[in-house]
C-alpha cells in the first residue's frame, strides 16, 4: 500500500489562519506591490501544503520554484540556477557586469569570481522583468538545505524586493537563519479536534481509543506523523491498544516510518531508490545510466513507484525530503559508496566535473589521491563561480583524501583559508586543528598561525588579535617576504582598529616590526608603501611620517585609477579600509579624501562588492558631513545601512554618529552614540569609541555645555587614533577655553599645531587658526581661518570659524562687524541642519540686536534620504536602469521612488527636477587637492 497521502482539503484543515496570510500575500502581488513571507516550522508541519495551496491559488501568476536538497548543499548556486533557469531567456536583458555575474555562477562563462550580491542584482534583475508581463510567484521549498550562496543571494534579494509584483514564499525548518527579519509565519500543529479527524482519513481499519490518543499526543498536531505514524504500527498493535510510545525525537521516528517501507522493498528496488536518494538533480536518465551499470533491471521501478515514497516521471520526485534523507542515512556505508560509484561512473565528466568529483569522493572510503586532485580541482572551479562556501567544502574533502601527510596539510590549510573566507569559522578551526596535529615545516606552521590570528579578528574582533598577526609575521619574514608584509598590514588594520581596547602589541609594536622586518619588494607594490607609510607615522617624527602618510595615499590613489581588471583588488579593498578616512583625515586632505571614498565607491558598485560598498558608502558620507552637506550624508548611511541588512552585516555606525552630533537632536543623538558605544566597545572596536567621544564632544560644544564637551574631549584624547585624534584636539580647545582652562587647551594646541604644520592643507591650516584665535591671538587669525576654510570643501567647519569669529567679535563690542558673521553662519548651520550650532549662532543674533529668522524646511527636505538620492540621479541624467545598477535595487523600485517624488513636489517631467533638485555646489564637483 502506498504512504498516506491526504487530498488538499484535509491536509490544510485548521489552517484558516495561514491560507488567508498566502491570500494576501498573492493579492499584494497582483496588485503590483512585493511580498515576502517565511513559512518556518518543523519537518512535516505541512509547510509544502501550504505552497502547493499557494501555486493552486496563484491564477493569473507565472510561477517559478526551488526545493533545498540536502546532499546538493555543497555545490555553489545549485538551488539559485532551479529557481531561475526558466528567466534565463531575459539574461540578455540585465547589464553587462551583472549579465557576467550569473553567467559566470552558473559556469556558463569563465570569468573572475563574482560577488553572491552582485549575482543577487541580477536575480533581481530577472524577477523585475519577467514580472512586467504578469505577477510573479517565486517559491523556496525546505531552504535550510540550499547551498550558501544560494541562500545568501535569496537573502539579498528578499530584502530588496520593494516595487516589484513578485510574491516570494519560503519554507524552512530552522530559526537560525539568513533570512531573519524578514515577514514570518510560523506553521505549528493542528489542534486536537483536526489532529483526530486528520488520523481517521488516514486509518482504515479500527482504532483502539488509547492508541489513537497516544498517537494524537505524541504527533503534536504534526500532519506527517498523524499520517505516517500509524503505517509502523501492526493491526494488532492499532486495535489492542498494546503500543507504547518511542523516545526519539519526532523527525527521526517519521524517517524509521520512511525507512521500514523503503527496507520492505525488492533488493533491486532499494539499490534504484538508493542511487536516487543519493542524486539530488532528479535526472531521470542519470538515475537510470547508474543503475544499468549496477545491473539493476527497469521493472525494480514498479515496487518503488507503488509504496509511495518515490515518483518517477520527467523527474525523480520523493513523496518528502525525509525520505530521502531516511534512505541515505538508514542505508549501509558499503551500500552508499556502491550508489556514489554508480552516479560517478554515470556523470559525464565534461558536463558536470564537480558532480563527477564529489560522487567519486562518495565513493572512496580510503585516501586516494587522484580523488583528492580532481576534488582540489572541482575547489577551483567553485572559486572561479563565486562559491567560497563550496570551494572550502571540495578542499576540506580534498584534505581527508589525500594520502600525503605533506600534501594533506597543504590542501587542509587551504580547505581552512577558503572557510575563512567563506565565514565558515568553525570548521576552518576544526581543519587548523587537523593540520596541527600533523607534521609542519616552518613555512606551514607560520601560515597556520596567521590563519588563525586571522580567525580571532574575523570573528571575535579579538583585542590580541594584532598580537596574533605580528607573530605570524615574524615566522613568515625568512620563509615568504611577501606575506610576512601582507600579515604585517594586517596586523597595522587589526591595531587601529582595536585601538585603546588592544590587550597586546599594538601601532607601535607592528611599526617597529616592520622596520625590523622584511624590505618591501622592488619596485616596491602599492601595499609596501601604505604600509611603510603608516609604520613612518607612528615612529618617526610627525612631519616624517605625514610625508610617508601621503605617498601611501598617492600609492593607494594610483592603484585606484587603474582599470579594475589590472588592479590589485585585494589589496586595494584592504586600503579602503585602512586608508580614505583615517589617513587622509589624519592629513586633513579633503581631497585625496574625496577623490579616495568617490572611487572606492565607484569600483565596489562596478565590482558588485557589496561587503565592502556599505564601508565605501559610509566613508563618502563622513566627507559629504564635513563639507555640510548633510542631506547627501543622510541617503548614502541609508543606502550604506540597507545594504548591511540585506547582506547580514553589521552596519558602519561611525558616520552616523557624527552626523547625529551635528544635528543635535540630544536626546535621539546621545541615545545613538551611548547604545553603540556599547556595541561597538564589546566587539573590541576602541578606535570607534574614540569616535563616540568625539561626537559627544561635538555635541555638546555646538550646544554650548562646555564642561561636558570638554570631558568628553579628554577622554577622546586619551589615545592618538588615527584620523579622529585631531579632530578631538579641536574640540577640546573650544570646550577647554570656553570652560576657563587654559592650560588644556594650550596643551592640546601644541600637539595640534604639530599635525596641522606637517599636514600644509588648506583645511589643516584653516584648523589650526581657527583654534589658535581661540587662545586669544583674535582678529587677525579668525580672517586667515575663514581664508583657508574657503578654500577648501570644509564647510561646516568654515561655519564654525564665522559663528567663533562672530562671538569673539559681539564680545569686543563690534556689533555691525559681528553680524556679518554670526549671519552667515546662521543661515549655513540652518541650510545644513545643525540645529545647535544653529541654535547658537542665533542666540549671538539676538544678542547683537538682530532678529535670527527661521527658516522654513525646503521642500526637498519633506522627500526620504533614498528619494532624494534617486531624484538628484534623475535629475542628472541618468535612465532608471542605470539608477537601479547604481542603487542595488530594481528599476521598478527606481521608478516607484520617482512616482513618489513627482507626487511630492508636484511635477509632471524629469525636467522639472533641474529647478526643484538643487545641484552639488561647484565646489563639490572640484574638490581642491592640496596633500596628494
Amino acid at each position: 500500500m502506498g504512504a498516506p497521502v491526504a487530498a488538499p482539503q484535509v491536509a490544510l484543515r485548521g489552517r484558516g489562519q495561514e491560507t488567508a496570510v498566502l491570500d494576501q500575500t498573492l493579492a499584494t502581488a497582483r496588485g503590483g506591490g512585493s511580498a515576502v513571507l517565511i513559512l518556518r516550522g518543523e519537518a512535516g508541519i505541512g509547510k509544502t501544503a501550504l505552497l502547493d495551496y499557494a501555486a493552486d491559488r496563484a491564477a493569473g501568476c507565472r510561477i517559478i520554484a526551488t526545493t533545498g536538497i540536502e546532499p546538493e548543499a555543497e555545490l555553489p548556486y545549485a538551488g539559485l540556477h532551479q529557481l531561475c533557469a526558466p528567466l534565463l531567456g531575459r539574461l540578455h536583458d540585465l547589464p553587462g557586469p551583472q549579465r557576467e555575474a550569473l553567467s559566470v555562477a552558473y559556469g556558463m562563462r569563465d570569468g573572475a569570481p563574482p560577488s553572491p550580491f552582485l549575482v543577487g542584482l541580477a536575480l533581481l534583475g530577472l524577477l523585475a522583468g519577467a514580472a512586467q508581463r504578469q505577477p510573479l510567484l517565486c517559491v523556496v521549498d525546505d531552504a535550510q538545505w540550499l547551498d550558501e550562496e544560494s541562500m545568501r543571494v535569496l537573502a539579498f534579494v528578499a530584502r530588496r524586493l520593494l516595487a516589484e509584483p513578485v510574491a516570494l514564499i519560503i519554507t524552512l525548518r530552522e530559526d537560525d537563519h539568513e533570512l531573519a527579519g524578514l515577514p514570518e509565519l510560523i506553521v505549528g500543529g493542528l489542534n486536537e479536534a483536526d489532529a483526530r479527524a486528520l488520523l481517521a482519513s488516514a486509518v482504515p481499519t479500527p482504532l483502539d481509543p488509547s492508541v489513537r490518543d497516544r498517537i494524537v499526543a505524541e504527533a503534536h498536531g504534526n500532519p506527517m506523523a498523524l499520517l505516517c505514524l500509524p503505517r509502523t504500527l501492526t493491526p494488532a498493535e492499532l486495535a489492542g491498544g498494546f503500543w507504547l510510545p518511542g523516545r526519539r525525537p519526532l523527525t527521526s521516528r517519521l524517517e524509521n516510518a520512511f525507512f521500514q517501507q523503503f527496507a520492505a522493498l525488492p533488493p533491486d528496488s532499494r539499490r534504484l531508490l538508493l542511487i536516487a536518494a543519493a542524486d539530488p538533480t532528479g535526472d531521470e536518465h542519470l538515475l537510470w545510466r547508474a543503475a544499468r551499470s549496477q545491473g539493476i533491471p527497469v521493472d525494480a521501478a514498479a515496487p518503488a513507484q507503488a509504496s509511495g515514497l518515490v515518483e518517477f516521471g520527467p523527474g525523480v520526485r520523493f513523496h518528502h525530503p525525509l525520505v530521502r534523507s531516511a534512505i541515505y542515512q538508514g542505508a549501509g556505508a558499503s551500500d552508499r559508496r556502491a550508489a556514489h560509484k554508480a552516479l560517478a561512473t554515470a556523470t559525464n565528466p565534461r558536463v558536470d566535473p564537480d558532480r563527477r568529483a564529489w560522487h567519486r569522493a562518495g565513493a572512496d572510503a580510503r585516501p586516494h589521491e587522484s580523488v583528492a586532485a580532481e576534488l582540489e580541482r572541482a575547489a577551483g572551479r567553485a572559486q572561479s563561480r563565486g562559491g567560497a562556501a563550496a570551494a572550502a567544502s571540495f578542499l576540506r574533502r580534498a584534505a581527508e583524501l589525500t594520502p600525503n601527510p605533506a600534501r594533506r596539510v597543504t590542501r587542509s590549510l587551504a580547505a581552512a583559508e577558503a572557510q575563512i573566507e567563506a565565514g565558515g569559522a568553525e570548521q576552518a578551526y576544526e581543519l587548523l586543528a587537523v593540520a596541527d596535529a600533523a607534521p609542519l615545516d616552518d613555512l606551514q606552521r607560520a601560515q597556520l598561525e596567521r590563519l588563525r590570528a586571522r580567525l580571532a579578528f574575523a570573528q571575535l574582533r579579538s583585542g590580541n588579535a594584532p598580537g596574533l598577526l605580528l607573530e605570524a609575521a615574524r615566522k613568515l619574514a625568512p620563509l615568504d617576504a611577501a606575506l610576512a608584509r601582507d600579515t604585517l598590514l594586517e596586523a597595522a588594520g587589526a591595531a587601529i582598529f582595536a585601538g585603546r581596547l588592544n590587550t597586546g602589541p599594538g601601532e607601535r609594536e607592528v611599526a617597529e616590526a616592520v622596520r625590523a622586518g622584511p624590505p618591501p619588494s622592488s619596485p616596491p607594490r602599492m601595499v609596501d608603501v601604505l604600509l611603510d607609510g603608516m609604520t613612518a607615522s607612528v615612529v618617526d617624527d610627525y612631519a616624517t611620517g605625514a610625508e610617508a602618510l601621503r605617498r601611501g595615499l598617492r600609492a593607494v590613489l594610483e592603484e585606484q585609477r587603474v582599470d579594475p581588471a589590472d588592479a590589485d583588488m585585494t589589496w586595494l579593498w584592504l586600503a579602503f579600509r585602512v586608508a580614505p578616512e583615517p589617513v587622509a583625515a589624519e592629513l586633513w586632505d579633503d581631497g585625496a579624501w574625496y577623490e579616495l571614498a568617490d572611487g572606492a565607491v565607484a569600483l565596489a558598485r562596478k565590482a558588485g562588492a557589496l561587503a565592502i560598498l556599505p564601508m565605501a558608502l559610509t566613508y563618502q558620507a563622513c566627507f559629504h558631513v564635513h563639507a555640510g552637506e548633510f542631506t547627501a550624508a543622510d541617503a548614502l548611511i541609508d543606502e550604506a545601512t540597507a545594504i548591511s541588512d540585506a547582506t547580514g552585516g553589521v552596519p558602519m555606525m561611525h558616520t552616523s554618529l557624527v552626523l547625529a552630533a551635528w544635528k543635535a537632536d540630544e536626546p535621539a543623538a546621545l541615545d545613538h552614540i551611548q547604545s553603540t558605544m556599547a556595541e561597538v566597545g564589546a566587539r573590541g572596536e576602541g578606535r570607534a569609541l574614540s569616535l563616540g567621544e568625539y561626537a559627544t564632544a561635538l555635541l555638546y560644544n555646538g550646544l554650548g555645555r562646555y564642561g561636558e564637551a570638554l570631558a568628553s574631549a579628554e577622554r577622546a584624547c586619551a589615545y592618538e587614533d588615527l584620523g579622529f585624534f585631531g579632530w578631538s584636539l579641536v574640540e577640546l580647545i573650544e570646550a577647554a577655553v570656553r570652560s576657563g582652562r587654559p592650560e588644556a587647551a594650550a596643551t592640546a594646541m601644541d600637539q595640534l599645531t604639530e599635525r596641522t604644520r606637517a599636514s600644509g592643507t588648506e583645511w589643516a591650516l584653516g584648523m589650526q587658526a581657527r583654534s589658535r584665535a581661540l587662545l586669544g591671538d583674535g582678529d587677525a587669525l579668525y580672517q586667515e581661518a575663514i581664508e583657508h576654510l574657503g578654500r577648501c570643501r570644509a564647510a561646516a567647519h568654515l561655519a564654525r570659524a564665522r559663528l567663533l569669529y562672530g562671538e569673539w567679535l559681539r564680545r569686543q563690542n563690534r556689533r555691525m562687524e559681528s553680524r556679518a558673521q554670526l549671519g552667515p553662519a546662521y543661515e549655513a548651520f540652518s541650510e545644513m541642519g545643525a540645529h545647535g550650532f544653529a541654535e547658537r549662532a542665533g542666540r549671538e543674533l539676538t544678542a547683537t540686536g538682530e532678529t535670527a529668522r527661521k527658516r522654513t524646511v525646503a521642500t526637498a527636505t519633506a522627500l526620504t534620504s533614498q528619494e532624494t538620492q534617486i531624484a538628484g540621479l534623475a535629475r542628472d541624467g541618468h535612465t532608471n536602469d542605470e539608477i537601479a545598477a547604481q542603487l542595488f535595487i530594481s528599476p521598478r523600485t527606481v521608478e516607484w521612488h520617482l512616482g513618489n517624488v513627482f507626487a511630492k513636489l508636484g511635477l509632471s517631467s524629469r525636467r522639472q527636477l533641474r529647478t526643484r533638485i538643487p545641484p552639488p555646489s561647484p565646489a563639490a564637483s572640484n574638490p581642491r587637492r592640496k596633500a596628494v
